[in-house]
């Protein structure tokens, strides 16, 4: 199991490599000065593996890039045949999925 940190001063990405699944654990702020970081992190682990989990638990805040991000690193992963989960999504970043009609995004 190996564990990379990505540090950014909004957002710290931990990612956790298993045999079965990558775990990205994001940590902050995922807005506009912050989203290149996760989008980044997971463009380069999508050759490598075929399932990807991102936790939100500790993600204090998304805004409309943030979004976009998450829309964006989900069509990669469909397009690379990795699926992608979010799992630990707050309420705040729930009510904003609802409202954007993206709930596929948390199904």
């Amino acid at each position: 199991m190996a564990q990379t940190p990505f540090v950014n001063p909004e957002l710290k990405l931990e990612t956790v490599t298993t045999s079965e699944e990558t775990l990205i654990r994001c940590i902050g702020k995922l807005t506009y000065t912050s989203c290149e970081a996760l989008r980044s992190t997971v463009h380069g682990l999508l050759p490598q593996t075929k399932r990807l989990v991102l936790d939100l638990k500790d993600m204090t805040y998304l805004d409309s890039f943030g979004l976009g991000v998450l829309v964006g690193v989900y069509l990669s992963a469909k397009r690379q045949d990795c699926q992608l989960r979010l799992i630990n999504v707050d309420q705040q970043a729930k009510n904003i999925i609802r409202i954007t009609n993206l709930t596929y995004l948390v199904e």
